[in-house]
């Protein structure tokens, strides 16, 4: 017997900077959205399993909202995250120092149901931060990140 896997779809942008994927989520986009705008949920649906823990914050980000983040990739850190983009239940984004920009963009597309982009966008930052991210590989990893963080994002909301 096969098991029936649940995917996110990978798009491709054109740009090798900007890695993005999408999923059908069955969940209204007001509850997916309570999910993405409060940072102590991020560390149950971060697929690049680097969040360890959220260490400073609101419990409902909005624009201009600043949250830290414990992470771990390789070493141990703290990262400090800015809401950039924000439109209630439609879409919210953030950057860190590095200037990177991680984007939700939510859909209504009927029957209770949504659809979710989730994007990476690498071509905010900065030469030094684009240097670092080409010798950490960052690109292909992150597209496979954001596509299981999409995954993950979907069973949380449905679950509910």
């Amino acid at each position: 017997m096969t098991e029936n896997k649940v995917r996110a779809e990978i798009l491709e942008t054109g740009n090798p900077k900007i890695k993005s994927a999408r999923i059908i989520i069955h969940a209204k986009s007001s509850l997916i959205f309570s999910i993405l705008n409060n940072p102590k949920r991020h560390k149950e649906i971060d697929g690049s399993a680097t969040i360890t823990a959220n260490v400073s914050g609101p419990d409902e980000l909005v624009l201009g909202s600043k949250f830290g983040m414990k992470m771990h990739l390789g070493v141990t850190y703290r990262i400090r995250n800015t809401v950039v983009e924000y439109k209630k239940n439609e879409l919210i984004a953030w950057k860190h120092l590095g200037q990177w920009r991680w984007r939700y963009e939510l859909v209504d597309i009927g029957n209770g149901s949504t659809q979710v982009t989730e994007t990476f966008d690498g071509s905010y930052a900065p030469g030094i931060a684009q240097i670092w991210l080409n010798i950490r590989k960052a690109y292909p990893w992150t597209q496979l990140a954001v596509a299981k963080t999409l995954v993950r994002l979907k069973e949380t909301a449905e679950a509910k």
